[in-house]
């Protein structure tokens, strides 16, 4: 397959299967005070019993529960709080450790089968560039 690099989009680099692996553990989702806010108005709840109702602390920092098959408290077949779901989420695979190092794609997407590995790597690293920018 011959890839035209000059005109790659982020969209051309991963499409969501809805597939929920990225919903598993893997270290857990954090969540800032603006996820907190927007999550708990979305529950019909206030931002302090949402963290006592749905995360655990990790450190100083929330983060969200895990049900008992380490999936995300939120993960039904589909998230149920899409809508307003944490920037992490939202971010996801476009996320700053790929700058860093380009290898954290590729360890990803041994359990996201969405993301494409058959791109060079400088493409990748531009196309996470692009994302991490727009969503800022």
């Amino acid at each position: 397959m011959i890839l035209i690099v000059n005109d790659m989009k982020p969209s051309d680099i991963f499409k969501c299967e809805k597939c929920g692996d990225c919903c598993k553990g893997y270290g857990g989702t954090y969540v800032t005070e603006k996820d907190i806010e927007a999550i708990a108005a979305y529950l019909k709840t206030d931002p302090k019993s949402f963290i006592k109702d749905y995360c655990y602390m990790s450190g100083r920092r929330p983060v969200l529960a895990q049900q008992k098959d380490g999936c995300c408290i939120f993960w039904d077949k589909l998230c149920t709080i899409h809508p307003v779901k944490p920037k992490m989420c939202k971010q996801w695979p476009f996320i700053k450790s790929v700058l860093i190092d380009v290898n954290n794609w590729q360890i990803m997407a041994g359990f996201c089968p969405g993301m494409r590995i058959d791109v060079p790597d400088d493409i990748i690293k531009e196309c996470v560039r692009k994302e991490l920018l727009k969503n800022q």
